[in-house]
């Protein structure tokens, strides 16, 4: 990635890029396909997905607002401990 960006190569490579309607999402970063160049991300590129990739990618955009939420809100993530399981 960063030689993409240092020698200018317009190279197709999947990162983490702020989404501003893309796959149609606003306001969040996910792994998309993008091309990286001297000015960084300078494209996100849409691909066409199944119903089933579709479903991925908005449980996957679930969970990163979830913890882009708890940070907003100061509360920590934690799992609620379990003890050992018994039988």
């Amino acid at each position: 990635m960063a030689k993409a960006y240092l020698r200018d190569e317009k190279r197709l490579l999947a990162c983490a890029a702020y989404l501003d309607g893309e796959y149609g999402y606003k306001d969040l970063f996910m792994g998309v396909p993008a091309v990286v160049g001297g000015n960084g991300i300078e494209r996100i590129v849409e691909i066409a997905l199944s119903e089933e990739e579709r479903a991925m990618l908005a449980r996957s955009a679930k969970s990163v607002q979830a913890v882009v939420d708890l940070c907003k809100n100061g509360t920590p993530a934690v799992a609620p401990q379990r003890g050992p399981e018994k039988g």
